[in-house]
């Protein structure tokens, strides 16, 4: 991938894709192809694959997905799963009729098993059940691999498939009931903090362990992926610190100023217990993550409270 290639990023206004479209600027990489959802909806057949064939992108960051929470995938399990395969399947076929000379695309780690004691390796994949609470997402994503996979091997598509720890940073999306765990907590920490409480509720006990990664590092990680990795195996892309929730809770309320206290809520699901990837091969390639977590917290809030105090 060079400078001069024309990059389209899909899902370019999303937690990860913004953080792609800073970090390729910084590397140099100005002409992206950047549309807005309104403009094209990915699940869509017809006007996606119009689309790659009108722009002609050499190569395809495939960041475009519906996400959230245990919450959000508990209430509509139904949209998670479809809009999910459709947008995959969308831009893998529409790539392959595009030629388009290189497509990566980002999984989650939770389409692993659950119940997995130690650093859970790429060859995990399919060897066991996922987490029940948020199966749709995850068979959704498993999908996708397998679409990279097999075109692969029939099509000759170039892919990478990368499976990223929990991701957190800038432009996180701020509902409480439909965020992810950092975004989600953050807020309500933020409203706690406004209305003078100090008890915070968290779902389930507060020990269930997270990988957390900043998604700018991330982003870099992709990037690398795009630029040197050929093979079909999926590259883990992890932090290796993994800490209990109630841990990293006290380090979102340090970011946010609010001396809260937390109570946990085992009536409520937590998700799977333990997820931390091995991620023995990206850092075979040279990348390691470049942001301590209370930094990256701290960016987080930055961000969070410019966006919150203004809508």
């Amino acid at each position: 991938m060079e400078s001069s290639d024309r990059i389209f990023v899909a899902g370019h206004t999303g937690l990860l894709g913004s953080a792609l479209v800073r970090r390729l600027r910084a590397q140099g990489f100005d002409n992206l192809t950047l549309v807005a959802r309104k403009d094209l909806d990915l699940r869509d057949q017809a006007r996606t694959f119009d689309f790659l064939a009108r722009e002609k992108p050499s190569h395809v960051f495939a960041c475009a997905a519906r996400v959230g929470g245990i919450r959000a995938n508990i209430e509509y399990p139904a949209d998670f799963l479809y809009d999910n395969l459709a947008i995959a399947a969308n831009l893998v076929e529409g790539a392959r009729r595009a030629g388009v000379g290189k497509l990566l695309f980002p999984s989650s780690n939770c389409v692993y098993p659950s119940g997995w004691e130690g650093p859970i390796p790429e060859s995990a994949l399919l060897t066991g059940p996922v987490e029940p609470t948020n199966e749709p997402y995850a068979v959704a994503k498993i999908a996708g691999m397998k679409l990279c996979q097999t075109y692969a091997r029939q099509h000759g598509l170039r892919s990478v498939v990368a499976v990223a720890a929990s991701l957190y940073g800038p432009g996180a999306h701020l509902d409480e009931s439909g965020s992810h765990f950092v975004a989600g907590l953050m807020s309500r920490v933020h409203s706690a903090k406004l209305e003078r409480r100090k008890e915070v509720p968290i779902w389930g006990t507060g020990t269930a362990l997270r990988e957390l990664l900043y998604v700018d590092d991330c982003a870099d990680a992709l990037i690398l992926l795009m630029r040197t990795y050929e093979g079909r195996e999926p590259v883990n892309v992890g932090s290796g610190d993994e800490r209990t929730v109630v841990d990293i809770a006290g380090r979102i309320a340090a970011a946010v100023g609010h001396g809260a206290r937390f109570v946990p809520d085992p009536s409520r699901p937590e998700g799977i217990h333990r997820k931390l990837l091995d991620s023995t091969r990206i850092r075979a390639l040279g990348w390691r993550p470049a942001t301590p977590l209370d930094t990256g917290l701290a960016r987080t809030y930055e961000d969070f409270f410019s966006r919150y105090a203004t809508h």
